[in-house]
């Protein structure tokens, strides 16, 4: 069978995008390859095409997800507002995003993980979240209020991804979207 001359990009992605949601949701290290590459219906010797190691894998699912966080995106957007502000703490503090880890931010997911890996990846997530870090100082005015902003909202929800009762999961959230809200107040008004 003659494959298309982007087939190989198209699998690539597919692999990107299946594995992201897997490690996000599982952990990246628990799974290995041929559950990575049945997800997306190859067999495992067909990894080796795409990536040269698993490790090289995970750098490049931390560059696709941590280049599409929701934060960063949203920071990133024309006319940035309070109001976007607070819609964008609304969905990254929120049940469905708690309940969601595939579909969600990959820094809570796989904060930890990427702590353990090698340089390379720990690189890859530096870069990326001094991107969101300098996104969100020039919103906020301030490289300290941005680092602690994302450190709150990462925390945030790790803690309540930790907690067993949907009730106590939900004061977590809902105590750090309040909290976040009364250390901006005024600082977008500057």
């Amino acid at each position: 069978m003659r494959y298309s001359s982007t087939h190989k990009e198209e699998t690539r992605q597919k692999l990107l995008e299946s594995s992201g949601a897997i490690a996000k949701r599982g952990g990246f290290s628990a799974t290995g390859v041929d559950g990575l590459m049945k997800a997306i219906g190859l067999t495992g010797g067909a990894f080796y095409s795409h990536f040269p190691s698993k490790n090289d894998l995970f750098t490049a699912i931390v560059q696709r997800e941590l280049s599409q966080s929701l934060i960063g995106n949203v920071s990133r957007e024309q006319g940035f507002t309070r109001d976007k502000l607070e819609r964008c703490l609304e969905r990254y503090l929120s049940m469905a995003h708690l309940q969601h880890p595939d579909s969600g931010c990959a820094i809570p997911a796989l904060g930890a993980e990427i702590a353990r890996a090698d340089l390379a990846v720990r690189e890859e997530a530096e870069h990326w979240m001094r991107q969101l870090q300098q996104a969100w100082a020039e919103i906020l005015n301030s490289e300290e209020l941005a680092w602690a902003l994302i450190a709150q909202c990462v925390g945030a929800l790790v803690v309540a991804r930790m907690l067993a009762r949907e009730g106590t999961q939900e004061q977590v959230l809902s105590a750090s979207r309040r909290f976040l809200g009364e250390a901006l107040e005024g600082r977008l008004e500057q």
